[in-house]
């Protein structure tokens, strides 16, 4: 790796720890800087993942405010963990073709999902009118989809989280996007661990990429404590659907 190279991938490091925060999708930066400084597609999936998880813990950091209770939190770090590892093992045991043409699909799905938040809230009734058993059973399986997808793949797992807890927790969208960070967070720790005992890590391009990305995701965290509501969907929205049409682009090409 030469100065230009590193170079790269600092700067996508800082740029993706903020995007991360603020929406999500920072691993569409970071991803393409590995594979343009040489590395092969599957090492740079797995080197992604490993270098993003500071900036998710930094986010953390920088919306502590927002969290949920303590009690709320711990009943779905079970689930993150358990959805995350088999995210995680289906890609080192499995061709990607496939999921690469569904992952678009996906995040173009969850876009949608945040934009029209409010019809389809009246579709299928508020979260403050559901039993609390269905909504608990709800927000378990929101979780435990977003963690399998962040095992496998992680771009645009803030996007896809955010669509679908803000469809089933009655809460602001900062304090969503809390909890999305948290969840981000523990998806990156659990991947980090699997990847880092069995996968193609490269440690050179991880010991760039990961200071950044912690310097980023804080800066980005506090940023949208202070964004409205709207402005901050707008930015989500708007996002999402950019990272979607580039995975089918990238996908179909």
């Amino acid at each position: 790796m030469d100065v230009s190279d590193a170079a790269l991938l600092l700067a996508a490091g800082l740029a993706a720890g903020t995007v991360n925060a603020v929406a999500g999708g920072g691993s569409l930066i970071t991803f393409p800087a590995m594979i343009a400084v040489g590395l092969p597609p599957v090492p740079a999936n797995v080197s992604n993942s490993v270098a993003v998880f500071p900036g998710y813990v930094a986010s953390v950091a920088g919306s502590r405010q927002d969290l949920p209770p303590r009690r709320t939190l711990a009943a779905l770090v079970p689930t993150a963990i358990v959805g995350t590892i088999a995210g995680a093992l289906l890609l080192l045991a499995t061709p990607a073709r496939a999921f690469e043409l569904v992952v678009p699909f996906l995040v173009l799905g969850a876009t949608a999902v945040l934009a029209f938040q409010d019809p389809l809230r009246r579709l299928v009734g508020h979260p403050r009118d559901l039993p609390p058993r269905r909504r608990t059973v709800t927000v378990q399986a929101m979780v435990a989809v977003g963690a399998v997808y962040g095992g496998y793949f992680g771009a645009a797992l803030g996007v896809m989280l955010v669509a679908g807890l803000a469809l089933v927790l009655d809460a602001t969208l900062a304090r969503v996007s809390a909890l999305k960070n948290l969840l981000s967070a523990l998806v990156g720790l659990t991947t980090l661990v699997v990847f880092a005992l069995f996968g193609p890590v490269n440690w050179a391009a991880v010991a760039v990429v990961a200071p950044a990305t912690l310097v980023g995701g804080y800066a980005g965290a506090r940023l949208v404590r202070r964004l409205p509501s709207v402005v901050l969907k707008v930015l989500i929205v708007v996002f999402g659907t950019s990272i979607g049409l580039y995975l089918l682009w990238r996908a179909l090409r």
